[in-house]
């Protein structure tokens, strides 16, 4: 009997994988990979978490489900009809566990969801949903710990009721969570968390998806989805993963100072304009959470460091799962998939976390499958999309094609096939409340090219990347390569599926 297993991380740069990567340990997801395929082409919908898990879980581009940014919920119809509503409706066991941010959490008001901040008395202890498809849900809301920010109270999700009933009183969690971290040396948005492993949202993460397939209905199928929150900043993994790696040691991208100069107008602006917030509290929060000074080569040393360290501590948490599936008989029987939802930027091109910069750093993303008709030790340089994965698991399952899907099954490229792509697609509308401007990207990658255009002023940014992997030479406006943009502009507009007349409005933040 087929089931599905899909384990993502959050903000995890492709390159850091042991497999491609020698600076980075991550065994247990290094031998997932040499039992399987993994996909070296793989892009994301979206630079940002919410619209690109919206399109794991519908198939659908950003501007066709409607979660255009971070602080635009998923319509629930939509979410719905994604893959999980879809093996649920065939009798499937589903459930997710993790973070999700299908939702917004930092809402301005109450909006009604399992994820909004203000909406937590709505959801009592026992609710486990259903939510977005799936009929089992176990949610993680906050995830990301800042120094000095107490959780509040109620709590939102699953795991932070679960942390404040931890320790011999509840003030002992409270206290952990908002004070008990280690300074590092000054690194932006970097330090070693005070946390104890047990206590820890990995931790959490891990046990609950291994304790979900030892007791789940054996009578049915399954379909897991298990969300780890980490990588994603602030870089604060706790020790031991936070001195696993000699900061000295650490590699660091040869060209990690800015030169704006040479790139499309809103790089500089997506930087230097204040966001159009009126809320002072909220636009420094904007501000302060999405962008990130210059850093020191010593200083992004210690930030890669327990950047690394936090990818190993997920490694771990994959490693326990899959040992849960192991000792339960079901590996043989399931499709199992590691990817995550964007990359990280991490000093390249003196650039940090994410933003409307569409490098290869930020849009391509690891993806690793394993499992029944899956080819052992292969690898895909086809552009594919983790928009692919939706229509993959209905084909698994043994459904019909959703013709309304925008992605592709990837199943003939992972069982060795000779299935070429032409090309993956990316965009991003992007709100004021952001970065100050109002931006509406395009992206297109083919297995060479790579183009960006802005819409609204025409402006756009082309990569060559086979001969300029490091994107240094913008050749947009390169008339020696005018034949090549006009091919990878005729791309963006062949965008499949239809776009949305009207786009929903941001309700929070992120």
């Amino acid at each position: 009997m087929p089931n599905i297993l899909l384990i993502t991380s959050d903000q995890q740069r492709a390159d850091c994988f042991g497999f491609e990567n020698p600076h980075i340990s991550t065994p247990h997801l290094d031998a997932l990979a040499a039992r399987g395929t993994r996909f070296s082409a793989c892009i994301t919908p979206n630079l940002v978490c919410q619209p690109s898990r919206a399109s794991i879980l519908t198939g659908l581009l950003p501007l066709t489900h409607g979660v255009w940014d971070n602080g635009v919920d998923l319509d629930p119809a939509v979410g719905e009809r994604g893959f999980a509503g879809s093996l649920a409706g065939a009798g499937w066991d589903t459930a997710f566990i993790g973070k999700a941010h299908f939702s917004t959490k930092t809402t301005f008001q109450p909006t009604g969801t399992p994820e909004s901040r203000y909406s937590a008395a709505m959801y009592e202890a026992g609710w486990m949903g259903p939510y977005m498809g799936f009929s089992h849900a176990e949610l993680m809301v906050l995830g990301h710990f800042f120094k000095n920010r107490p959780l509040m109270e109620p709590a939102v999700g699953h795991f932070e009721r679960w942390f404040l009933s931890q320790g011999a009183e509840r003030g002992e969690a409270q206290r952990r969570w908002s004070e008990e971290l280690t300074e590092g040396t000054g690194a932006a948005q970097t330090w070693d968390s005070g946390l104890p492993p047990a206590w820890h949202w990995n931790t959490w993460v891990a046990d609950r998806s291994a304790d979900w397939l030892r007791h789940h209905d054996r009578s049915k199928p399954f379909c897991l989805w298990a969300s780890f929150a980490d990588p994603h900043h602030p870089f604060d993994a706790p020790a031991p993963w936070s001195r696993m790696y000699d900061p000295d040691a650490m590699p660091l991208a040869a060209h990690r100072t800015p030169d704006l100069e040479r790139r499309p107008w809103w790089h500089r602006a997506s930087l230097e304009t204040p966001p159009a917030l009126e809320d002072p509290a909220m636009r420094n929060f904007r501000a302060h959470g999405s962008r990130m000074p210059a850093q020191t080569d010593e200083q992004l040393r210690e930030m890669t460091a327990n950047y690394y360290g936090m990818i190993s501590m997920v490694d771990d948490g994959v490693g326990r799962i899959l040992g849960a599936l192991r000792d339960s008989g079901l590996q043989d029987d399931t499709l199992v998939i590691f990817t995550t939802d964007h990359g990280e930027l991490l000093g390249h091109h003196g650039l940090y976390l994410k933003g409307p910069t569409p490098y290869e750093d930020l849009l391509r993303v690891g993806m690793v499958m394993a499992g029944p008709g899956v080819r052992s030790g292969g690898v895909v340089a086809e552009p594919v999309s983790t928009l692919d994965l939706a229509p993959t698991f209905r084909e698994f399952a043994g459904l019909p094609t959703d013709p309304a899907m925008q992605g592709t099954s990837l199943s003939p490229l992972a069982a060795g096939k000779d299935a070429p792509r032409t090309a993956a697609w990316s965009e991003w509308t992007v709100h004021p409340s952001r970065c100050g401007v109002a931006l509406q990207l395009r992206t297109v990658r083919t297995k060479r090219w790579k183009c960006t255009v802005e819409l609204g002023s025409g402006a756009g940014e082309m990569y060559d990347l086979l001969e300029d992997p490091t994107e240094m030479n913008n050749r947009f406006d390169d008339p020696a390569f005018r034949s090549v943009r006009d091919e990878m502009e005729a791309l963006i507009k062949a965008r499949p599926g239809p776009v949305l007349e009207v786009l929903p409005e941001p309700i929070g933040m992120a």
